[in-house]
């Protein structure tokens, strides 16, 4: 990963509260793990952004480097990585996610 790419991917982790690197936009998922995180943040109706990671290759690949997770769609909360679609819901469903996200969007 090329240093601007590491800069890039901090400044939106950094600037967003919640990030969502994922297939497709929040407006139209390109795949089911991706859709299913989107759902979720709607469902809870918290302000999040998104980048679609097929519009970027660089990014694409650089997001796997930075977090050490091989999948995509990755979920960001306060600058940190909460994981992809799989945790996202079992965190949905335990509340534990609901909790975080009031945390990082009140500060």
């Amino acid at each position: 990963m090329t240093p601007e790419t590491k800069a890039r991917i901090e400044t939106l982790i950094q600037q967003n509260k919640v990030m969502v690197f994922m297939k497709g936009t929040k407006l139209m998922p390109l795949c089911g793990f991706s859709n299913n995180v989107v759902q979720i943040l709607n469902m809870l109706g918290v302000p999040y952004e998104t980048l679609d990671v097929l519009e970027d290759p660089e990014i694409r690949q650089g997001i796997k480097e930075y977090s050490e997770w091989p999948t995509i769609p990755q979920l960001y909360v306060n600058g940190e990585l909460v994981g992809g679609s799989d945790i996202a819901i079992e965190l949905y469903q335990s509340g534990e996610l609901q909790q975080m996200l009031e945390v990082a969007l009140a500060s």
